[in-house]
This record gives structure tokens, C-alpha cells and sequence, in this order.
């Protein structure tokens, strides 16, 4: 499989891509170039990042409601009630925008970018589309009584404690999982590909573990959690908060919500930076995690949708098929199309 940019007829340029397909025993189902590729999770490792909230009773004390935990997992679009929903949150834990060390940057949404643009709105650390899992970190050191102060660097016991569940998630001890200083200033984590799609599978038991009925109807367990490993309670809130609200993981037409959208309930699609897309195919009990090895995004979500469909998840959003490659005067003259499948 590769994404390729065409003009006209030919070939232009070409996007190459590594993916790995795995259940929640950590089998290979399928691949693309090299599953054990090692690389950054960036955004992508959110809801594992998230986790520790619930486990550690942070959620239940602060009374976090479904919306702001699905932030605390989001690479939102800064859309206004997105925003709200962070600047209650940080009241709730007795926080404020300026204890956020993520700093701001343009919304990842182009329009409402534009809107803002426009408004004059003055874009602050609340703004940044990793406000959600910040405020989660901050309301983890206050559930713990650690300093909020420097949460973001190594040493400091929040970034600890989300290391030690990333470990536990992907089965990588601590000491052999790479860390950088992600975009926003968080620990980041270089992983094979194929942990990182072992971590979302093995989501798929918390799925089926979720009481609500609306997500549980017609759904099988597609295969049973080793025995080394059990699912904790704090993951169902966590995929429940994912499933029931894809409009804050994302924004409006952005693919991640997108993706959850057309196909409400069996699918969870989070995107990193660079290239990166992870998901879990709910029915199947399938993780996916690629990566453009050029960090192209937009084919990296070509790519992500190309790949579902192939495992099951059909139709793919119109969107997510090609997409058009458009000139200066608004012409178009060829398009991004994903070229080729998985390996089985």
C-alpha cells in the first residue's frame, strides 16, 4: 500500500505506509511495510494517557462528566464548545488556562481557524487541541496531591504514572519505551508499531464490558484478554466517553469524528502527529496503527479509512476515498488515492 498524488494520468509523488493489524493476544492479522517499525505515538497514545484519571479515582472525586473525559483523549478542533467544556473542566479541579503548560496554537479546524481569524479571538493555552488531556494531568496531580507545577517534564510523577500505563498497555517495559518531548510538551512515546496496536485491541474487551445497551447489542467478544492481562474498569468509561461523543475527539469534518460517525459504536480512530493513525475495530477486536513514513497527514487518514474497509468497516466517508488535487485557480488536476492493500 502507498498513497499516491497524481496529475492527470501520472504519478507525481507517492506517500509510503507501515501498518500493523493485531488482536488482543499481540497476533499479527495483517501488515503493511515493516509492523515493527518504531516510531512516536504522539496523539495517538491520548486515551492510554487518559486512563490513569479513572484508575486513580481522579475522575469519580472531580465528578468528570462523559464530554470531558472524551477531551481528555481529543486532538480537538478548538471549536467554541469544545473550549467551554476545558474551561469548566479546569473550574471543577480549582485550575485555570494559565496552569495549562501546552501552549496555543492555530485550531486544526481550517474554519474555524478562519472564524477566529475574523473575531479577533485572542488564542491561549486553552485553545491548543491538547488542552483536554493537559486539564486531565493537571486534575491527576491535584487527585494525588503531586505539584502542578512543571507536570509536563519526565521526572515529574504525572508523566510517571501515565509511562508505567503505557507499559502496562502495550507490554514494552518501562525502561525500553523512548521518550522525546511531544508538541505540546509531554512525554511522548517511541513504540513498534505493533504495541501500539496491540494497546487498541485489547480496548475491544473494555467495549464489551460497557453497560450501556445501546453500544452492546448484537457485539461478541472476539477473543479473550491473556491471562497476564485483564482490562480494567477504568477503560470502559474511557472507550464509552470515546464512542458516545466522536464530535469532541476530533471536530466537524475532521476524520477521526468523521470515521466514528458513519459508523456509530464500532470503531474508535485517533490520529497522532506526523503521520500517525491508531484505531480498534469494535466487533472484531482488532487494533490498527499506521504510519506515513513521511508524516503526510492527509494520507495517513486515507490510508486509516482504506485499511478499515479492507478489515470490514464499510462504507468509507466519500472524504476519506481521494482527494482531490486542486490548483491555484481552483481547478482540479488529479487527486491523493490510496494505491495497493494489506498483507495477510
Amino acid at each position: 500500500m502507498r498513497i499516491e498524488q497524481l496529475r492527470g494520468g501520472v504519478v507525481e509523488a507517492w506517500h509510503d505506509v507501515h501498518v500493523a493489524v493485531v488482536d488482543g493476544l499481540g497476533r499479527l492479522v495483517a501488515k503493511v511495510g515493516d509492523p515493527d517499525l518504531v516510531t512516536y505515538w504522539r496523539s495517538a497514545a491520548k486515551p492510554f494517557q487518559a486512563l490513569p484519571l479513572v484508575t486513580d479515582g481522579a475522575a469519580d472525586r472531580f465528578g468528570l462528566t462523559t464530554e470531558e473525559l472524551a477531551l481528555c483523549c481529543a486532538s480537538h478542533s478548538s471549536e467554541p464548545g469544545q473550549v467551554v467544556i476545558v474551561r469548566d473542566f479546569l473550574a471543577k479541579i480549582e485550575c485555570s488556562e494559565r496552569d495549562l503548560l501546552c501552549g496555543p496554537h492555530p485550531p486544526l479546524s481550517e474554519r474555524v481557524a478562519q472564524d477566529y481569524a475574523t473575531r479577533g479571538v485572542r488564542l491561549t493555552a486553552v485553545y491548543s487541541n491538547c488542552s483536554g488531556k493537559h486539564a486531565g494531568m493537571l486534575a491527576l496531580a491535584r487527585h494525588h496531591g503531586w505539584p502542578t507545577a512543571f507536570y509536563t517534564r519526565l521526572e515529574h510523577p504525572v508523566q510517571q504514572r501515565c509511562l508505567e500505563e503505557v507499559s502496562r498497555w502495550t507490554d514494552v517495559p518501562v525502561a525500553e519505551i523512548k521518550t522525546a518531548v511531544d508538541g505540546c510538551g509531554v512525554v511522548c512515546y517511541g513504540l513498534q508499531l505493533r504495541s501500539m496496536a496491540l494497546a487498541y485491541a485489547r480496548l475491544a474487551n473494555a467495549e464489551f464490558g460497557m453497560r450501556n445497551a445501546e453500544f452492546r447489542g448484537g457485539l461478541r467478544v472476539a477473543h479473550d484478554p491473556p491471562q497476564q492481562f485483564r482490562i480494567p474498569n477504568s477503560a470502559f468509561r474511557i472507550v464509552e466517553a470515546m464512542l458516545r461523543r466522536p464530535d469532541l475527539i476530533a471536530g466537524e469534518g475532521r476524520p477521526c469524528t468523521e470515521l466514528m460517525r458513519a459508523h456509530p459504536g464500532r470503531v474508535l480512530a485517533k490520529v497522532g502527529a506526523e503521520g500517525v493513525y491508531c484505531a480498534l475495530l469494535v466487533h472484531e477486536g482488532l487494533g490498527v496503527a499506521l504510519k506515513v513514513q513521511d508524516g503526510h497527514g492527509v494520507a495517513a487518514a486515507l490510508a486509516l479509512a482504506a485499511v478499515l474497509e479492507e478489515l470490514g468497516l464499510r462504507p468509507r466517508p466519500a472524504a476519506l476515498i481521494a482527494r482531490p488535487n486542486v490548483n491555484t485557480r481552483g481547478e482540479t488536476v488529479g487527486e491523493l488515492r490510496v494505491n495497493g492493500g494489506l498483507e495477510k
